[in-house]
């Protein structure tokens, strides 16, 4: 496995882990709109990973693990996995958490990184409470299946 493989891995896994703990937290609204829908579509979701990589591109304390990945393949496998786990009308064919994070060695500190990145990505979009919520309440227990370091 290469070096870049890795790389592209963790973030991908990282991020279907988001989408998942989206997914499962996605309760309809009143108004009976999916997630996406509430999240604003793929333009949006676009969006949103677009700045979520530029925060990453930009954190000294985990940038180095993402010197060798292809960008512009990375966005498009962010915005499919979160298009589909939302209930959009994308489709992610990709792998889950404990076999995408395998051998990754990725800890606490790495973990929280990026979960403060995209944080800060979504407030950026002003992402209403409750949404962000539903990306991120969940993603403690699945934490278990990433972090393999202290």
């Amino acid at each position: 496995m290469t070096k870049q493989s890795v790389l592209r891995g963790w973030v991908a896994g990282f991020i279907v882990m988001v989408v998942l703990v989206g997914c499962a937290g996605t309760e309809q609204m009143s108004a009976g709109k999916s997630l996406y829908d509430r999240l604003g579509g793929k333009s949006s979701i676009s969006a949103v990973v677009d700045q979520f990589v530029a925060n990453v591109a930009a954190d000294t304390r985990i940038n180095g693990r993402f010197a060798t990945t292809d960008i512009r393949k990375l966005k498009g496998h962010l915005v499919d996995q979160i298009c589909t786990a939302t209930g959009g009308p994308c489709t992610y064919n990709g792998r889950d958490m404990k076999t995408t994070h395998a051998g990754m060695k990725i800890s606490n500190g790495d973990f929280g990184a990026l979960v403060e990145d995209l944080v800060k990505s979504l407030d950026t979009f002003k992402v209403p409470g409750r949404e962000k919520g539903e990306l991120l309440d969940l993603l403690g227990p699945m934490k278990k299946d990433i972090v393999e370091a202290p």
